[in-house]
Parts: structure tokens; C-alpha cells; sequence
């Protein structure tokens, strides 16, 4: 099933890239993915999902991937909410929303602050209100890393297996030429605006905390927590949390995968969103 790519206007002007696939008149799904990902970190679910009958739009949010760099270099949450909600106000009907770790807190807080309903359903992917802080670290710590580019490509997946040491290597290393970028001077850099993560408006994480919380406790759609069975960022007791501000939200623990839970086992992973929209969306 080919998909094919689409510009929407977002927040202030920035233009975001993404993969639409499937009848914009069958039920819509978007998929957003983490910090420092792209659309394409979602491997097959996008496809799949358009088979199964949906209407499926992949976001790359600002900043990454194909998605233009903000030029004001504005990288807050505001500013992701509203560019979703930019490519929400293009569609007919509420979408099913599935956020990955900064796509699910965007998702979680563009459906627990707005007023009027923005969405039939909610897929948080390895994302609570409150994520375990060292799991925040080491991924701050990967994402500021190697702001010089990597020489190689094979460079760029030795730091990729450091960090990720529980998931088995690729045979080739040409599947990370989606998420880096050459530049003239010959060195590969991660597809993602530096000033992401440099961003000083980046709230403190008891602020970023509490607000997620107050959102959760607003939720009233079919909410799904998917999270890895190994993740360093969403905890036991944060899952515990996450389903008493939304008692009537569904929780998976998918084996074999950590946060990045949609690459580690993506099988696992399809089967457990597919399920959870067929009983909420009722695709064709």
C-alpha cells in the first residue's frame, strides 16, 4: 500500500511534511512520533493501518525529518499542539491520535486542553505524566551529542547501537540515510534542528509534569497506554498514575521493547493499535 507525501501549514507558517495514505472519507489516524524520530519511525504501521481501512496521515513534526526548521526557532509544546491542530482542522471528522513519547504528550495535551473535542480516541506510546528523569537524561544526552556530525553513516549507527544496546543491529546501516542529512562538508547530521534541543523555552520537568497531569485528568475518549516492557522511560508507578487521572484508560505492555517501542517490536506493536481502533473507530 504506497503513501504519499503531503504539506500542511502549521503553526506561525512552518510547513510540515507528511505520509497520507488511504479514502479521506474512512476514519482518520495520525501518527506522531518522538524527539529526534521522523515519520518513518513508525516502519509498517502506517501502511497496514491503510489497509485495514483507514485514512492515515504520518506528521513529521517541526524541526524534523522533512518538516521545516521553525524559523523563530520556536520548539515549545504550544507550538506543537497548534501545528496539530492545524492538520486536524483539515479533516472532516476527529482523528484517533497515536503519540509516541513528544508526539504522545503533544497528542495528550492537545485533547486534555482543548475545549472542544479535537480527537475519538487516544494512543499514548511510552508516554505517562510523569516520565522516570533518567530516562530524560540519557535521551538529552543522546540528542546533544554529536552536534559535529558523524563521518560515516556507519559512525552515525555505532552511536545509535550505544544508546540503543538492546536492539539488534541492522545488517546494513542505510536505513539511518532517512535520519541524517549531508551536508557540504561532508559529514552526516542528524535530520533534526539543533535549536530542538538546544530550545531554552523547554519547561522544567515538575512544570512539564503537572501540566500533563492536568490534561490527563480531562481526557474522557478511548484512551490506549502502549508501553515497552524494558523502557528506561515510563516506569511501573507512572503507568499506575497515568490510569488514575484516566480510570477508563486501556494499558498494553508490549514484550521485547524499550521506549522506542513501534522499532523495537513493531509486530507486537501493530497488532496491539490495530485492536484498540478497530474497537473505537470501526474501520471499514
Amino acid at each position: 500500500m504506497t503513501l504519499h507525501t503531503e504539506r500542511y501549514i502549521g503553526y506561525r507558517g512552518t510547513q510540515l511534511s507528511a505520509d497520507v495514505g488511504g479514502d479521506p472519507r474512512l476514519p482518520a489516524v495520525i501518527l506522531l512520533h518522538g524527539g529526534g524520530q521522523t515519520r518513518y519511525s513508525w516502519g509498517r504501521a502506517a501502511r497496514e493501518l491503510v489497509q485495514t481501512g483507514y485514512h492515515v496521515i504520518t506528521l513529521d513534526l517541526r524541526g524534523h525529518g522533512e518538516s521545516d526548521w521553525a524559523a523563530d526557532g520556536d520548539y515549545s509544546l504550544n507550538a506543537f499542539v497548534a501545528d496539530l491542530g492545524a492538520v486536524i482542522a483539515t479533516l472532516e471528522h476527529p482523528p484517533a491520535l497515536v503519540g509516541a513519547s513528544l508526539g504522545g504528550a503533544t497528542a495528550l495535551l492537545s485533547v486534555g486542553e482543548s475545549v472542544a473535542p479535537l480527537a475519538q480516541a487516544l494512543v499514548l506510546v511510552d508516554l505517562v505524566p510523569r516520565m522516570a528523569t533518567e530516562g530524560i537524561r540519557q535521551i538529552g544526552e543522546f540528542m546533544s551529542g554529536n552536534l559535529d556530525g558523524f563521518a560515516s553513516v556507519a559512525e552515525a549507527a555505532d552511536a545509535v547501537a550505544r544508546y540503543l544496546p538492546h536492539r539488534p543491529r541492522p545488517s546494513s546501516p542505510d536505513g539511518l540515510l532517512k535520519n541524517l542529512r549531508l551536508k557540504e562538508d561532508g559529514r552526516f547530521y542528524w535530520h533534526w534542528d539543533p535549536q530542538f534541543q538546544l530550545n531554552k523555552s523547554r519547561p522544567q520537568p515538575e512544570e512539564l509534569f503537572q501540566r500533563l497531569e492536568h490534561a490527563a485528568k480531562q481526557v474522557t475518549i478511548p484512551t490506549l497506554l502502549v508501553r515497552g516492557k524494558q523502557s528506561e522511560m515510563v516506569t511501573a508507578e507512572g503507568v499506575q498514575a497515568l490510569l488514575k487521572l484516566i480510570p477508563h484508560a486501556e494499558f498494553v505492555d508490549v514484550e521485547g521493547a524499550g521506549h522506542m517501542v513501534a522499532g523495537d517490536n513493531n509486530d507486537a506493536f501493530n497488532s496491539v493499535i490495530e485492536r484498540f481502533l478497530k474497537s473505537t473507530l470501526q474501520a471499514a
